[in-house]
């Protein structure tokens, strides 16, 4: 099973947050591949100078150093946005989201026969 985690996951799995349930916490530790978005530093990052939340310095490196990967979002996934399922398109109001069709690795992110979603 992929993931790809929340920004507010990633940082309350870094903090040992009881905001995790238990259940979530045993899909992220049983799961194959663990992703986290360039988007969750940026939207932390902006939270956190805003005053609205603590957040360690050198988050991306803790975060891998937790056996999570980061999905970079380039130009072809802002591009593929507007083709998104409408549910994945709600996730798009603030600021681009990760999309469903780009894991790490396949030589096309933009490639849309790639789903990101657990099988």
């Amino acid at each position: 099973m992929r993931l790809l985690l929340d920004s507010h996951v990633c940082l309350w799995w870094l903090e040992g947050s009881a905001s995790i349930g238990p259940r979530c916490r045993d899909q992220v530790s049983a799961a194959d591949e663990v992703f986290f978005s360039a988007v969750t530093p940026w939207e932390l990052g902006i939270k956190r100078a805003l005053g609205r939340l603590d957040m360690p310095d050198g988050l991306v490196g803790a975060l891998v150093t937790a056996g999570f990967e980061p999905l970079p979002v380039t130009a072809a996934h802002a591009e593929r946005a507007p083709a998104l399922p409408p549910e994945r398109r709600r996730r798009l109001r603030k600021m681009p989201w990760p999309p469903a069709k780009a894991p790490p690795g396949t030589g096309d992110a933009a490639d849309p026969t790639r789903d990101f979603e657990p099988r």
